[in-house]
């Protein structure tokens, strides 16, 4: 089942997605007459798993992590599906990356792999936007905007063999399968629950495949993973 949020007159509404519309307990709201899509969740954190495809470490030339290779990005860097992401003054170098991203359920700390899926809402997608020509993961990944989040939320998933794809300005950039994840969903979930107590709404995210690349202003980024659907999202100019 798709779960949605929808920014409405009165105040945020969740509920069911079917073709366009939220179905809420109080009532149904058009996507785009009624109100915009939200972001399908409200993080306190993004915990997001980098090196987590062999092409990236081939491509960009690191090593093979011993373990899960993780930063955090903030409630600030969150945007919803078809909001604009703007392109910030301080870089000169704004890559993409297609992810795949579970939804955390619960307040939760400390379980097994076997014990991940009981934890988990559902599955959605982050392009997580990076700033490449800054010093350090921080000043790179989690600044405003840098994780665009939606459209939904696919509560029946299994996250292990899907096909994705991601296109910049209909040109294809990526193409894998979540099959070739050095560190599967369900391990990496367990593994930062033993660091971090988890809140209802946390979101975490499994990496990008190879050739993230640079993007520019006008640039409509589309990121597509079987069984979940399409994240998009335009770039635009810094008017500031």
């Amino acid at each position: 089942m798709r779960r949605a949020r929808i920014q409405t007159a009165d105040g945020p509404r969740a509920g069911e997605y079917r073709d366009g519309v939220v179905v809420a307990e109080n009532g149904e709201y058009v996507v785009g007459e009624d109100g915009d899509l939200l972001a399908p969740c409200d993080p306190s954190s993004l915990y997001c798993v980098g090196r987590n495809y062999a092409a990236t470490l081939d491509q960009m030339e690191y090593e093979r992590p011993a373990e899960p290779d993780f930063f955090i990005k903030p409630p600030a860097s969150v945007l919803a599906h078809e909001e604009p992401i703007v392109y910030p003054e301080f870089t000169e170098e704004l890559t993409y990356a297609g992810e795949l991203v579970a939804v955390i359920d619960d307040r939760c700390h400390d379980f097994s792999v076997e014990e991940a899926p009981e934890h988990i809402r559902g599955y959605t997608i982050m392009n997580d936007v990076d700033a490449l020509d800054q010093q350090g993961r921080t000043a790179r990944k989690a600044f405003d905007g840098s994780g665009p989040l939606g459209p939904w939320l696919e509560t029946e998933l299994n996250p292990r063999s899907l096909e994705m794809h991601t296109d910049v300005g209909g040109e294809r950039r990526q193409e894998a399968n979540t099959e070739l994840m050095l560190f599967g969903p369900y391990e990496i979930v367990s593994y930062l629950s033993k660091r971090f107590t988890f809140r209802p709404g946390d979101a975490i995210a499994f990496g990008s495949p190879a050739n993230p690349g640079t993007i520019e202003p006008g640039d409509v980024v589309e990121i597509t993973y079987e069984g979940i659907g399409t994240l998009r999202n335009e770039v635009v100019a810094d008017e500031n």
